[in-house]
Parts: C-alpha cells; structure tokens; sequence
C-alpha cells in the first residue's frame, strides 16, 4: 500500500514459491550447536527453535492480500503457485511472471499460464530460483535465454550477470525481450543496502562470489563470508530451506551489533566488480546510453577477420 501511494509506476511483487518441509528436531539443534561457538563469540543467545517463511502456495492469506491489493505485476520464485491462483491474478488484470532455470521448468511454467518467463542464470546473485535443487542444471543466462526464446512462445526477461548497455544488447541479440538487473542497483543511494554492504562491492571481494546453501537452506549466490565457511565446513545435511534463515539472522544482527559485518549475506552476482555507484536515474541513462552504443558497435559494415 505504501508503494503503491508512492508512485503511479507498476508495481511487481514477488512471491516465494518453495515446497513446504519439515525440519527434524535432530537437524535443528545439530545446526544451532554447531553455531553456538559463534554467538558465544558475539555475546549473543541463539534461538532456542527456527523460525521459518512461509511459502505462497496455499496461503490463502497472502493470496488474498495480494487479490486486494491488485499489483500490475506478480513474480513467482523457487516454482509456481496453485493453478487456481494464477488465474485468480490473471482475472484481476496482474501480468504474471516466474523464474526459470532450465527448459524442463520454463515448460511447467508456459503450461501454466504465466505470462513472461525470467531466465536466470547461474551468474545470478541471491537465491537461484530452480524448482529442485538437487536437480539444478547450473545454466549460464546467454545459454538459457537461447534455449527459451527458442522452445517456448513466451517473452523471455534474461537475469543474471547482465551489468551494463553491452550486456543488454547481447541478451536482447540472443532473443530476451528485457534484463532484469539487481546487483548493478545495490550501490545506488536509493537501494537500503548497508555500508559494509556497498564497501563490499566496491572491494576485492567482489571478484569472489560462490553459491552456498549455509545461509537459508537453499543456493544462493553472494560475496564469500563467514556463513559461507561455516556451510564448508559442515559435515552434516543443513536443515532445509528456511530453516536455517532465522539462526543466521540472529547471528548477522549480533556482528552488527558488535561492528562485524562478515556474517551478513551479500547477495551478488558474478557480475559484481562492475556494479557502479551511480543514482538510479542516471545509472537507468547510462545503461540505455551504453545500449544504443553496443547496438551501433555491432552494426559497423567492417567485419573482424576469423582468424
């Protein structure tokens, strides 16, 4: 509601869409002693339980607030909702959305009646949006967005690793009808992101995202950190996504607490050296600036020789 006073611009809101699951009590408290060396260390009480998010599927509490609020766009993560909400969106006017990381989900996804598929790549940063990770295909986005454009009817958005005019260019050359880009806004001064956050994208250490499982109990993409040694050096099975979420919360907000950031996950793409501190508007003209130019570059009547 409060977005939606602010401006008079779409407004997309995302929702998880993750298989409910059950967290062993045995995994549960393996997970919170294993960290307990930690909070110990930051003068902090670890949860005595994990909390968990609850998914989009059968919430019919979300969904309902969602039908009220009537959004122009409805993104889907980690899978898709029940078919009965889908249409409910689609007969209250809101386009629909949803991440795909393989063909094999692009389909479900084309079958279901969504209107536009995202491809995310493997360069993505934050969560990879794959149904099943255990089944997970690691597909680049130039490969993935080729593979779709081709195999499905659906305008295909191409996400991840995508940082400036030349990247759009290739995607929308390789058949994505738009980019979706987070890690090149983070540094923005509009984004909230902390500024440990933004030193981390402007240092060394964004030459260094990993994917790791240890800090939500699902891959995801960021700049390597202390959860991420931690994930390593775990010789049991995490408990599953979200579970581990609320510990590693508790635990992120400690460090800070204390003037130590290298628990937080900052979420980032491959990508993430070339994120600029620009504000968004003129990082917005720059793109499309860097845009036209890549277009025309690509263009020129002379052609490299093959060598």
């Amino acid at each position: 509601q409060e977005t939606q006073r602010l401006t008079q611009a779409p407004v997309n809101i995302n929702l998880l869409c993750h298989a409910s699951s059950h967290c062993p009590p045995e995994a549960e408290q393996a997970w919170l002693r294993y960290l307990a060396p930690d909070f110990l260390k930051l003068q902090a009480t670890p949860p005595q339980t994990l909390d968990i998010y609850p998914s989009a599927i059968g919430n019919q509490a979300l969904q309902a607030m969602v039908l009220a609020q009537r959004p122009q766009v409805v993104s889907f993560h980690f899978g898709l909702p029940e078919q009965s909400f889908i249409q409910a969106l689609k007969k209250a006017g809101c386009l629909t959305m949803a991440t795909a990381t393989c063909l094999e989900e692009a389909l479900q996804i084309e079958q279901a009646g969504i209107d536009v598929l995202v491809a995310q790549g493997v360069e993505a940063g934050g969560h990879r949006g794959v149904f099943q990770p255990e089944r997970d295909q690691y597909m680049g986005t130039f490969a993935l967005v080729q593979l779709l454009a081709r195999y499905t009817r659906l305008p295909v958005v191409a996400a991840g690793g995508i940082m400036n005019g030349a990247g759009i260019a290739a995607a929308l050359q390789l058949g994505a009808c738009a980019v979706q880009m987070g890690t090149a806004f983070v540094p923005c001064p509009e984004s909230l992101a902390s500024p440990a956050y933004r030193a981390a994208l402007a240092s060394p250490q964004a030459m260094q995202t990993r994917i790791t499982s240890a800090v939500s109990g699902r891959p995801a993409r960021g700049i390597a950190g202390r959860m991420y040694e931690l994930g390593d050096r775990y010789d049991q099975a995490l408990p599953p996504y979200p579970w581990p979420y609320s510990a590693n919360k508790a635990l992120q907000k400690a460090a800070e607490a204390q003037q130590q950031m290298g628990y937080a996950p900052y979420w980032a793409g491959q990508g993430a050296a070339l994120a600029r501190s620009l504000p968004a508007a003129e990082l917005v003209k720059t793109l499309v600036e860097e845009w036209f130019d890549a277009r025309e570059a690509w263009n020129l009547s002379s052609r490299p020789k093959v060598l």
